[in-house]
């Protein structure tokens, strides 16, 4: 009798961790989808604040960019020791309901002042990402991290596949109208979350608060604490530092190399995130368990440089295309390359740690945009005769080199496992 009570505690556990997850999926997907939704409609609404001048729009548009990137660096860090001192719960639900709320007040702004504050608002309140992973990292066990971390990659391309066309559509009938979807979509998964969403790290596990770690170069001095640990941080940072080219030039590249109007842009960009998606969801778990985490990042960089160096290359629109289920398997890298890092520090330091890698993915995502967008104008033109449009996606290769030669150092010893 004790022996079945037991299993059943072990089952309802079990049950109860999958539905906390689902909800982290589900917020990470709407979270995804809001972002993803304002996206078509973003640029249209500072036109007609500036009156129709499409230049001015566009260095504006960078601006925001770099603000949102900016609070993603400044908070995360933040966030993730707040969650490892007082519970995950409350950040998520703290946060869906500001990111709600901040959603509402951009559908209102009156002048481009207040959309600017609403963008920086929305950064600090997205910041909520790290939480999420350190949420799934605390319910789930070390070797199936990858896999959960697989899946929430695969919530992120959903969002951002679905999210755009959402938002396009809904633009058509009102630029403010995908702001207040995005509104609605937030708020009614906080209110889900609220009902839902169990605390996943206990009393008895939290540190104290303090500020020296909450700040992101404190929060970076976690990375440095193992030899393992700060060599991974690099190859994200490389990593991300390399995927975002794709934001950067990619449109632009398409559009000047292969003449492709906006449907056909819009449909490979669909076929991207279908390719990546498939690949998060329902290729890295069992990759990971066949291979290993180390070697699951090691196949992701490779195909990730063969992916980028095709890009570069390719003198065909149907080349290109050939590529993207290469692109796609580079998502082997992401989540292999977090499981280990979530299994080098203890329960009580994984929202620090998510705060610290989404403080490194901010500095790629303000290093990035700047330097692929000179690297292109100046590979296509810049005073020379280069003609060399793929430039960017060569330097992407190597920067996924780089990343594959220091993972295969950093990781040739076994390390020491924490969690």
């Amino acid at each position: 009798m004790d022996d079945l009570t037991d299993q059943a505690k072990v089952s309802l556990g079990a049950v109860r961790r999958d539905a906390a997850f689902i909800f982290i999926f589900a917020t990470v997907l709407l979270d995804m989808l809001a972002i993803g939704i304002v996206i078509p409609v973003l640029p249209k609404l500072i036109i007609d604040f500036l009156g129709g001048d499409t230049q001015g729009a566009a260095e504006i548009l960078g601006v925001f960019g770099t603000g949102w990137a900016v609070m993603q660096f400044l908070v995360s860090p933040l966030q993730g020791a707040l969650s490892d001192s007082y519970g995950r719960r409350p950040l998520i639900l703290l946060s869906n309901f500001g990111v709600g709320l901040d959603y509402v007040f951009m559908a209102l702004a009156p002048t481009l002042g207040w959309l600017f504050v609403g963008r920086v608002i929305s950064g600090i309140t997205a910041a909520s990402i790290s939480t999420a992973y350190a949420y799934v990292a605390d319910v789930t066990p070390a070797d199936q991290r990858a896999a959960r971390f697989g899946l929430l990659g695969a919530a992120f391309g959903v969002g951002f596949v679905l999210g755009p066309a959402l938002g396009g559509v809904a633009g058509t009938i009102s630029p403010r109208l995908p702001f207040w979807i995005a509104a609605g979509l937030s708020l009614l998964n906080a209110i889900y979350g609220l009902v839902i969403l169990p605390e996943s790290l206990p009393r008895g596990r939290r540190p104290r608060f303090a500020w020296r770690r909450a700040n992101p170069f404190g929060a970076l001095l976690l990375l440095r604490s193992q030899a393992l640990l700060l060599g991974l941080a690099v190859v994200n940072f490389l990593g991300n530092l390399a995927h975002a080219v794709l934001p950067a030039i990619g449109v632009l590249y398409m559009m000047y190399r292969y003449g492709w109007n906006e449907t056909v842009v819009g449909l490979t960009l669909a076929g991207v995130g279908t390719a990546s998606i498939i690949v998060q969801g329902a290729v890295v778990g069992p990759v990971t368990r066949w291979i290993g985490e180390r070697a699951a990042l090691m196949l992701g960089l490779v195909f990730g440089v063969a992916g980028f160096l095709i890009f570069a290359l390719a003198q065909t629109g149907m080349i290109f295309w050939l590529a993207i289920p290469l692109m796609a398997l580079w998502g082997l890298e992401g989540p292999a390359c977090m499981a280990m890092m979530s299994r080098l520090v203890g329960a009580s330091e994984q929202g620090r740690l998510q705060g610290a890698n989404a403080s490194v993915t901010g500095i790629a995502n303000l290093i990035g945009p700047g330097l692929f967008t000179l690297a292109f104008a100046f590979a296509i033109g810049g005073g020379r005769e280069l003609k060399l449009p793929g430039a960017p996606f060569l330097i992407a290769a190597l920067l996924l080199l780089v990343a594959a030669i220091l993972a295969i150092w950093v990781t040739r010893k076994k390390p020491s496992i924490v969690a």
